[in-house]
């Protein structure tokens, strides 16, 4: 079949784009969508649809709960103890994994404990 520039232009006579309708607010002079109500002040035809929220200043902190002091933290008995396993929690990904194996060496001399299902001796 011939594809010809009259079938181009008759697929493309669909593609045209068309002008946005915007209607501008008789009260607030605002733009908005026709048949839409007006998101600034939340009127449709007249009537008050909803309450619009106020935005918040910049640079204000939210505060949760009744107090907005802070309330200072207690100390632990035990907050002086270093955990055991405080240092292997925070090492993860590629680079916890090297410096694990480099204490495994240290502590073993040289080569890490077999573990069941590994395949090798339990040393």
């Amino acid at each position: 079949m011939r594809h010809t520039k009259g079938h181009t232009g008759n697929r493309r006579s669909h593609h045209a784009l068309e002008a946005v309708n915007v209607v501008k607010d008789k009260e607030t002079g605002n733009l908005r969508l026709p048949h839409r109500l007006d998101e600034a002040t939340g009127m449709y035809r007249g009537k008050q649809i909803f309450t619009p929220k106020v935005k918040a200043v910049r640079g204000e902190k939210k505060l949760k709960g009744p107090d907005t002091e802070p309330v200072a933290k207690a100390a632990h008995e035990h907050a002086h103890e270093e955990h055991v396993n405080a240092e292997a929690g925070a090492a993860k990904g590629i680079i916890g994994k090297v410096k694990r194996a480099a204490r495994v060496e240290a502590k073993t001399g040289g080569r890490p404990k077999a573990r069941s299902g590994m395949g090798g001796q339990a040393g």
